[in-house]
């Protein structure tokens, strides 16, 4: 094709035109491949959603932004509305997530399985689980701890007695704004969810002395609260801002640029190993002397990374406590089997979470 003159936008826009059609064509190819696959996966018992199948295309994607204008970050948002579309099309699938729409947890799982398949909201971490479990959801997303204010310790009890796996996981960037109807000095309260208050206490401290905070059971509802009453403002996400018509009167007030929340995938299956995975296990100690330590030294020994331990209480028996546990690697991969095998031997019971690929920050 004759490259068009400089400044001739009529010749441009043509040749633009004719790369559209052609880019069409090649997604209606490549959508086909995806539902002949998605038959196949359905006819052997396999999810449709593949973790590892998705960490493949976008590594690949990041080898290639190199090459081109278009930033990965870019690249990365296409693809995932592509696949998105894709998944939907090889089965509907519904999406149970910690509601309701606009909350943070909402946003980390658009960000992972896009705009084209379902959502639910819950009202409880317990009704995400229960989604899953009864099929009635095929995946869930739920918050499990945050970079300023640590675990949510109600995700981490539901593992005890689910048997759904961890299938994948989100690092998702949070930015909280101060949204209100009135000026930022008329402000009398301010609404929000007591994480987040936690996050922006620095900030709050300084600017809104003397103000009332009122806790919410979400983001979204204290913008809902804000846009209803007189003199009071919330701290949400811009959606939730643009879903209740609420100005944003200041931008990031988190007390940490890099204010981070990990959100953990659940379903009914493991995926099948990459090549930069996490597993995680959840253990029970004997009651003696070192319990502990016979847990650390055979992970240390093994030369295996261990990224997090968080202990929570049995709640069954006195001074009982469970640790979670996550170590880089994936359970099929030998060495790590051999590793957990020797910690199984030394505690009351190991328990295998999921094994999934390691996320990288998403920009919310």
């Amino acid at each position: 094709m004759k490259r068009p003159k400089i400044g001739d936008l009529s010749g441009i826009r043509q040749k633009i035109d004719s790369l559209d059609s052609k880019i069409v064509d090649l997604l209606n190819e490549r959508t086909a491949l995806a539902v002949e696959i998605g038959r196949a996966k359905l006819a052997t018992g396999q999810s449709i959603y593949a973790p590892e199948r998705e960490t493949q295309i976008y590594e690949m994607l990041e080898r290639r932004a190199q090459e081109g204008l278009l930033p990965k970050n870019a690249l990365k948002a296409i693809y995932r509305e592509i696949m998105s579309a894709s998944l939907a099309l090889e089965k509907p699938l519904t999406i149970a997530y910690l509601g309701p729409e606009a909350s943070f947890t909402h946003l980390a799982s658009l960000s992972k399985f896009g705009a084209s398949v379902s959502y639910f909201p819950t009202q409880t971490i317990n009704e995400v689980f229960r989604e899953v479990e009864r099929g009635l959801a095929d995946y869930g997303v739920i918050p499990i701890e945050n970079s300023t204010e640590g675990a949510v310790n109600h995700s981490l009890d539901m593992f005890i007695d689910s048997d759904l796996k961890i299938c994948s996981e989100i690092l998702f960037q949070i930015e909280h704004h101060l949204m209100a109807t009135c000026a930022l000095k008329e402000v009398k309260r301010v609404y929000s969810h007591p994480q987040v208050f936690g996050q922006c206490r620095r900030w709050i401290d300084a600017h809104l002395s003397g103000v009332e905070l009122v806790e919410t059971v979400s983001t979204t509802q204290a913008a809902q609260k804000a846009q209803r009453e007189a003199n009071s403002a919330a701290i949400a996400s811009k959606l939730a801002g643009s879903l209740y018509n609420l100005p944003i009167l200041v931008q990031g007030i988190q007390d940490f640029a890099k204010n981070v929340t990990r959100f953990l995938v659940i379903s009914q299956q493991i995926p099948k190993p990459t090549r930069r995975d996490k597993t995680s296990v959840l253990v029970s100690v004997k009651d003696k002397v070192g319990a502990l330590y016979d847990i650390l030294l055979p992970i240390k020994r093994s030369g295996v990374n261990m990224t997090k331990i968080e202990s929570r209480p049995s709640k069954k028996k006195p001074w009982e406590y469970y640790f979670y546990i996550d170590i880089e690697g994936h359970i099929d991969e030998p060495k790590t089997r051999r590793m957990l095998d020797r910690v199984d031997s030394k505690v009351k019971f190991l328990k295998i979470l999921g094994s999934y690929p390691a996320s990288v920050v998403k920009e919310s």
